[in-house]
């Protein structure tokens, strides 16, 4: 008995709040600090390359949408345009470090709104919530992404009005410790790019959206459009309240920021915004996540109990309730620091792979100059090279040990049809 499919039921609205969810994140309180430390002055440099990396690979994942809109993103991409092995790593790397995101921002929502000693216990009980929204359906899931979007953004135009209200920072505080490089700059494009990426997630969703070939290109561009407004505005404001040596010394620049312009009484607010963010973040991962690997149980990458979809939902209810259990897990065995370290190398080998996917397209398909999903490609693989060695060489690792799991999978597969 074949399981239902997924029903299209999400709109051009909550494609975009869906969008917004993912990338106004919580990194947009924490990444401007790091980002600035590496690259000072040049601060917005980064944020442009950053910025037209993530075009590049909107416009290849939109590209691709239209003509394959169904659940599973580039792991479908791959799989058609390229080779079931492309396909396949594809996904492998956005499950494995999507996963690990979905912890990060659990655990980022715990920090700032659990007592201390129980913050483990706070993450694991948002995971389960946020679980439990999503496999009730999308709408569901996109009406709450929809007000966690609302709060986010009124605590960024809280941020900036009480700044722009306040003297600019002194000349002293704009010096670094340390010369700015060009090593430096593109790592904190590394850095801003991730707080891009989660126009991915629209993508995945292909099959749950109305009227894909339109509504997804739409979504993804107004979705990243807005979000790169946000970042700009971010940037001029926290570069004017704080200094360029001051943001770069700051672990909480948007609470920094409103300390410095005298304004105390916002701190909270900046807290639960962060912790606003963390949730809406969290639950478009999740449903992304889900959406991938229903299409991954579909071909046989992963096994075919995650391919059931709830006939009144129209969800992918087992994929969603083995996701709550990993991301659960991984709360309590991992740390804010090496979740986000372990997500970067995977989701810049999933736009690659994107990439080379839309440049493989022709014909009436192909929307958009093939010389964008070269210098979308090339962006990635210079992001990559510039990541921390140790992401490196975890994410190789990690996608050695998928490369061995699909080997073994499709060996076992292979028995399976040579003996019946």
């Amino acid at each position: 008995m074949s399981s239902p499919a997924l029903a299209r039921r999400l709109g051009l609205s909550g494609a975009v709040s869906l969008g917004l969810g993912s990338m106004l994140g919580a990194g947009v309180f924490v990444v401007f600090g790091p980002a600035s430390a590496t690259a000072g002055a040049w601060l917005f440099v980064a944020l442009g390359f950053a910025a037209m990396v993530a075009w590049a690979n909107a416009l290849a994942s939109a590209q691709l949408a239209v003509q394959f809109p169904t659940s599973g993103g580039t792991y479908v991409y791959g799989r058609q345009m390229l080779g079931p092995v492309w396909g396949y790593m594809a996904g492998w790397g956005f499950l494995v470090g999507k996963t690990a995101s979905c912890a990060a921002m659990a655990m980022t929502f715990a920090a700032y709104v659990a007592p201390a000693g129980w913050e483990q216990a706070v993450a694991v009980v948002a995971v389960m919530v946020l679980g439990a929204v999503n496999v009730r359906g999308i709408t569901r899931t996109a009406t709450v992404t929809r007000y966690l979007v609302v709060g986010v953004l009124v605590v960024v135009a809280v941020v900036v009005v009480v700044s722009l209200g306040a003297p600019a920072a002194g000349a002293g505080s704009v010096a670094l410790s340390n010369p700015v490089t060009v090593w430096g700059v593109l790592q904190a494009a590394g850095l801003l790019f991730f707080a891009f990426a989660g126009y991915a997630r629209l993508a995945t969703l292909g099959e749950e959206v109305v009227n894909p070939p339109v509504t997804i290109p739409r979504a993804i561009t107004i979705a990243l459009s807005l979000a790169l407004t946000v970042y700009v505005i971010l940037a001029v404001v926290l570069v004017r309240g704080l200094g360029v040596g001051g943001l770069a010394g700051s672990s909480a620049p948007l609470a920094d920021a409103v300390v410095a312009a005298d304004a105390r009484w916002a701190v909270p607010v900046v807290a639960v915004g962060a912790a606003v963010a963390s949730l809406g973040a969290l639950l478009a991962l999740m449903t992304g996540l889900g959406r991938t690997a229903l299409a991954m149980a579909r071909q046989g990458d992963l096994p075919a109990v995650l391919a059931r979809v709830s006939p009144r939902a129209r969800t992918p209810w087992v994929a969603d309730l083995v996701l709550v259990v990993v991301v659960s897990a991984l709360v309590v065995v991992m740390d804010v620091r090496g979740a986000i370290g372990f997500s970067a190398f995977g989701v810049l080998v999933y736009y690659t792979i994107a990439n080379v996917s839309a440049w493989h397209q022709h014909g009436v398909h192909r929307r958009y100059p093939r010389i964008v999903f070269v210098g979308g490609a090339v962006g990635c693989v210079v992001l990559v090279v510039t990541l921390p060695w140790q992401s490196v060489v975890s994410g190789a690792l990690v996608f050695f040990v998928g490369g061995v799991v699909y080997g073994l999978t499709r060996r076992r597969s292979s028995e399976r049809t040579d003996g019946s």
